[in-house]
């Protein structure tokens, strides 16, 4: 009987962690979007995208803010998402760096990235 449990656990655990980690990286690329929609918004409100140092909870006097409901999330990780304004790949950057946090990797490490 323990042969058996042993085996099917062997079968169904890698299945099993590689959808949760699927499911994180699917969280990160919904968060990424909706914190870009924000940022489109703030542009559209300030005319320009708030500064790296501003960050994603930047205000401004000019604003029909707050554009987020709640605080700025951390990634799934439990890291906060880099933002860098202006970017290498736009405007700005907004990328989280994955399970691995670092940048780069592959697979579940790999960065998520808004370009």
């Amino acid at each position: 009987m323990m042969v058996i449990i042993g085996l099917l656990a062997g079968f169904v655990a890698p299945r099993f962690f590689a959808q949760l980690g699927q499911s994180e990286v699917q969280a990160a690329r919904a968060q990424i979007e909706s914190l870009g929609r924000a940022l489109d918004k703030f542009r559209l409100d300030v005319g320009r995208y708030p500064s790296t140092e501003e960050g994603l909870a930047a205000g401004e006097t000019r604003w029909n803010g707050p554009y987020l409901r709640r605080a700025v999330p951390l990634d799934p990780w439990g890291q906060p998402y880099v933002y860098r304004a202006p970017g290498q790949h736009g405007e700005y950057d907004l990328l989280s760096l994955g399970r691995d946090r670092q940048p780069g990797g592959s697979g579940d490490g790999a960065d998520i990235v808004s370009w």
